[in-house]
C-alpha cells in the first residue's frame, strides 16, 4: 500500500495508474466485504429479536403462615414480549407450579399481581 502510495505521490505514470488501480479494486472488495457484514448483523438481530432474552423472577411469600419468600413468578420474553410466565406456589404441605403463555406482553388466562410484576419487570429490563 506504501509502495503504491510513493508511486502515485512521485507522479510515475504507469505506477500510479497501476497503484489507482490497485487502490479501486481494493477498495471494492471492502465494500464488498462491509455489505456481507451488514447483511450477516441483520440476519443475526432478527434471530436476537426473538430469542426468549428478557427475564425477571418476583419472590413473594403466598400464604400468611409462611415465610421465606417461597414463591414465586418468572417472566422470560422475546423483544416482542411474547414468551411465558411461569408460578410456584409453596404452601407447607404442597408446591404446585403453573406456565402461561403470553403473546405480545398478554395472556389469555388471567395473570396474577406477581405474575404480572415480573412481565412488566422482563418488559421493561428492570428484573427483581
Amino acid at each position: 500500500m506504501q509502495r503504491r502510495q510513493r508511486a502515485v505521490l512521485l507522479g510515475d505514470d504507469a505506477d500510479a495508474s497501476a497503484a489507482l488501480l490497485g487502490l479501486s479494486e481494493a477498495l471494492a472488495a471492502e465494500r464488498a466485504r462491509v455489505s456481507t457484514l451488514e447483511e450477516t448483523l441483520s440476519t443475526v438481530r432478527s434471530g436476537l429479536e426473538q430469542s426468549l432474552q428478557h427475564v425477571a423472577v418476583v419472590r413473594y411469600d403466598a400464604f400468611g403462615d409462611m415465610g421465606g419468600r417461597m414463591s414465586f413468578s418468572a417472566a422470560i420474553v422475546d423483544d416482542r414480549g411474547d414468551g411465558m410466565v411461569f408460578s410456584s406456589i409453596h404452601a407447607r404441605s404442597e408446591s404446585r407450579t403453573y406456565a402461561k403463555g403470553v403473546v405480545d406482553g398478554r395472556s389469555d388466562v388471567t395473570l396474577s399481581p406477581e405474575e404480572r410484576h415480573a412481565l412488566d419487570a422482563a418488559r421493561s429490563g428492570r428484573a427483581e
